[in-house]
C-alpha cells in the first residue's frame, strides 16, 4: 500500500469510526483546535486508528522514531481535519450525486458478496474413460 492509499484508507476508517461512535466521542474532553480545525486529540485518533488499520500498527514504530509529536504525525497522515465538517461535506456531496455514483462517496462498507455454493452438476461424460477421438491412435509415432 502506498502512502496516498494509506492516507485515504486512514481517513475513511477514522471518519467511519467517528460517525459510528460520535455520540460518546463528542462527550469526551479530548477536543483540541489545530490549524483552525476542531478535532479529537492526536493521541485519541492514533489510538483508534491503531486498532482499525493493521498497516498503521506496523508503520507507527518507524513514524514515532522520526517524530514523536502526535500532532505532526496526524498532520502528515492528512488527518488534521474536523470530522464534523468532513462528514457534513461528504453528506452534501452524497446528496448531489446520482444514485449510481453515491456508492463511491459513501463511507459505509460495501455489501458482502455471496457466492452460490451449490454443488456443481456432474459432467455428462465419463472423464476417466478418455480413449481419444477420431481414430488418432494410428497417428502417434511408435518406437
Amino acid at each position: 500500500m502506498n502512502s496516498k492509499q494509506l492516507r485515504r484508507s486512514l481517513k475513511i476508517k477514522w471518519l467511519t469510526y467517528y460517525r459510528d461512535n460520535r455520540e460518546w466521542i463528542d462527550k469526551l474532553g479530548i477536543w483540541v483546535t489545530s490549524n483552525g480545525q476542531r478535532r479529537p486529540s492526536s493521541g485519541f485518533i492514533l489510538g483508534a486508528l491503531a486498532t482499525l488499520e493493521p498497516d498503521l500498527t506496523n508503520l507507527l514504530p518507524l513514524v514515532v522514531d522520526l517524530s514523536s509529536n502526535p500532532d505532526r504525525i496526524i498532520s502528515a497522515l492528512g488527518l488534521d481535519i474536523s470530522p464534523v465538517k468532513e462528514l457534513e461535506a461528504l453528506e452534501a456531496a452524497h446528496k448531489l450525486l446520482s444514485s449510481s455514483a453515491q456508492a463511491e462517496v459513501s463511507l459505509a462498507a460495501p455489501e458482502p458478496v455471496t457466492i452460490d455454493a451449490s454443488t456443481p452438476s456432474p459432467p455428462a461424460y465419463d472423464d476417466e474413460a478418455c480413449s481419444g477421438a477420431g481414430g488418432r491412435e494410428d497417428d502417434r509415432p511408435r518406437p
